[in-house]
């Protein structure tokens, strides 16, 4: 769980941090952020073949609107290791992502989500239902699918999907998916938008204030 900071405060700004996975963790600070309260935090991975300024990109501008701190992990592969099997090296670079951050910033705890887009939703969800209890929202943009292991806790979760889908299908997959998690007992915020594979402004807003709640 998030922890009073142990070292001194990075600051705003945007910051490169060294995850071990050959290349650099993204975290932006809002300008707006002040040491005196906590903060919400919002772990945003990247779809499949990109990198963390997607996932930083995917809620923003409203995040810092919002005084979120956005943290975005680069996979250790060309997509999450979830994915393609089984949780593995990735699990540790979003670990050292969050001790890095938590290190430096009172986070708040209610408001700490992990999320993502396309590969990186399906991640975010899977993950996320094994550790509902560090993360007590989730933000799926676009996931293909939920595959936890031995979930946990009950986090809060928001999917949205483009209804003109054609890389993941809303039908074959959140239409699915949601159903899934709404009968084992989760509650699920449901948003089908005009739109393809794709995470509209107004979907963003939408994420941030799932966070922000």
């Amino acid at each position: 769980m998030p922890t009073p900071p142990l070292a001194h405060e990075a600051g705003p700004g945007l910051h490169e941090i060294d995850v071990g996975a050959g290349r650099p963790a993204l975290v932006h600070v809002p300008a707006a952020w002040t040491p005196s309260r906590p903060a919400a935090c919002a772990v945003i991975l990247h779809g499949s073949g990109s990198d963390p300024r997607q996932g930083l990109a995917l809620l923003e501008p409203h995040a810092a609107a919002a005084g979120v701190i956005v943290a975005a992990p680069p996979s250790s592969d060309y997509t999450w290791d979830r994915i393609r099997g089984s949780f593995g090296p990735d699990v540790a670079i979003i670990d050292r992502l969050l001790r890095w951050v938590f290190a430096r910033y009172d986070v708040a705890p209610r408001q700490l989500a992990l999320g993502g887009f396309s590969d990186g939703a399906s991640y975010a969800l899977s993950l996320g239902l094994d550790h509902g209890e560090l993360f007590p929202r989730l933000i799926a943009l676009a996931p293909g699918f939920a595959a936890p292991v031995a979930p946990r806790g009950r986090p809060r979760i928001f999917i949205a999907h483009g209804n003109a889908d054609r890389v993941l299908p809303a039908a074959r997959c959140s239409r699915r998916v949601v159903p899934m998690l709404q009968g084992a007992g989760y509650e699920v915020r449901y948003l089908e938008f005009d739109g393809g594979h794709e995470v509209p402004s107004e979907v963003a807003r939408e994420a941030v204030g799932e966070v922000t709640a």
